[in-house]
C-alpha cells in the first residue's frame, strides 16, 4: 500500500480567514477538477473520492491568511493517476479572486507502521437517522464503529476486495476539543445561510495488527470520517517508516 501527497504552495490574493480558508481550498480544487474529464466525472459521481486536503499553513496568530504571501498545503489521495492529474490542472491560470497555485510537488508514501494518529481538521461523523453530528456526549462505541465501517468501505471500494479485520482498529482513544468545530462550506441552506460540518479532533493509537493498520493507513491517506473533499478528517501520522 502507499499513497501519493501533493505539497501546493498558494500565492493569497486577497486576505482569507481561517474560517473561509477550507472552502477556498475546496472550491479552488474543484474548478481544478472540471478541467479534465475524468476528474469531472469522479467530482460529480456520488461515491469515495478518496482524497483529502489539509489547511494552509503558517496560519498568522491573527488566523489570517494575509494578501501577497504564500502558504502551502498538502492534498493526498490512494490515487497516483489523480493526484498527476490533479498537478497540472491545480496550476493552470485559474480565475479565482482569492488564491493561485503556483507550484506542486508530489511525493509518494509506502505504508509504515503507525503508531499515533492526529486529526489536524475536524473529523466529521453524522449520526445515522439525524441532521446530527456525533459530539462528545453522544455515545463513544458508536463513533468508533461509524469510523471503522468508513474506513472499510473506503479500503474494499478503492482495493475491490474485503478486508476482515477481527477488532476495531483503535486500541486507544483522546477527544482533543470541548466544543464541536466547524469546517464551512460554498453551499448554503434555503434561508441563505451557509451550510457547516461539525467534528472534532482525536489523537488515536491503532491497533498493531495488519488490518488494523491498514484502516489507519487509508485513514491518512484519504482522510478519517466523513466530507473529506471539503477538508474533513485530515490526519498527521507517527510511527516507523
Amino acid at each position: 500500500m502507499q499513497y501519493f501527497e501533493l505539497t501546493c504552495t498558494a500565492y493569497i490574493k486577497n486576505d482569507i480567514t481561517f474560517t473561509e480558508s477550507f472552502e477556498r481550498l475546496s472550491t479552488y480544487i474543484t474548478y481544478a477538477m472540471m478541467r479534465d474529464e475524468k476528474l469531472k466525472a469522479l467530482h460529480n459521481s456520488s461515491g469515495y473520492k478518496y482524497y483529502v486536503f489539509g489547511g494552509l499553513l503558517p496560519i498568522e496568530k491573527s488566523r489570517i491568511c494575509a494578501k501577497g504571501n504564500t502558504y502551502k498545503f498538502v492534498i493526498r489521495s490512494l490515487d497516483e493517476s489523480f493526484i498527476d492529474t490533479l498537478s497540472k490542472t491545480l496550476r493552470e491560470n485559474i480565475d479565482n479572486p482569492h488564491l493561485l497555485i503556483v507550484e506542486t510537488h508530489k511525493r509518494a508514501i509506502r505504508q509504515f507502521f503507525i503508531s499515533e494518529l492526529y486529526s489536524a481538521t475536524p473529523v466529521i461523523v453524522s449520526l445515522k437517522g439525524s441532521d446530527k453530528f456525533w459530539a462528545k456526549e453522544d455515545d463513544l462505541m458508536l463513533l468508533h464503529k461509524q469510523l471503522q465501517e468508513n474506513l472499510e468501505k473506503k479500503y474494499k471500494s478503492f482495493y475491490g476486495e474485503e478486508i476482515n479485520p477481527k477488532q476495531n482498529f483503535i486500541q486507544l482513544f483522546e477527544l482533543k476539543n470541548n466544543r464541536l468545530q466547524t469546517i464551512q462550506t460554498n453551499k448554503t441552506h434555503s434561508n441563505g445561510s451557509p451550510v457547516k460540518f461539525y467534528g472534532n479532533k482525536f489523537r488515536i493509537v491503532p491497533n498493531e495488527d495488519e488490518m488494523s493498520q491498514k484502516l489507519a493507513f487509508v485513514a491518512l491517506a484519504c482522510g478519517l470520517g466523513e466530507k473529506n473533499s471539503f477538508g474533513g478528517g485530515f490526519c498527521l501520522g507517527k510511527g516507523m517508516r
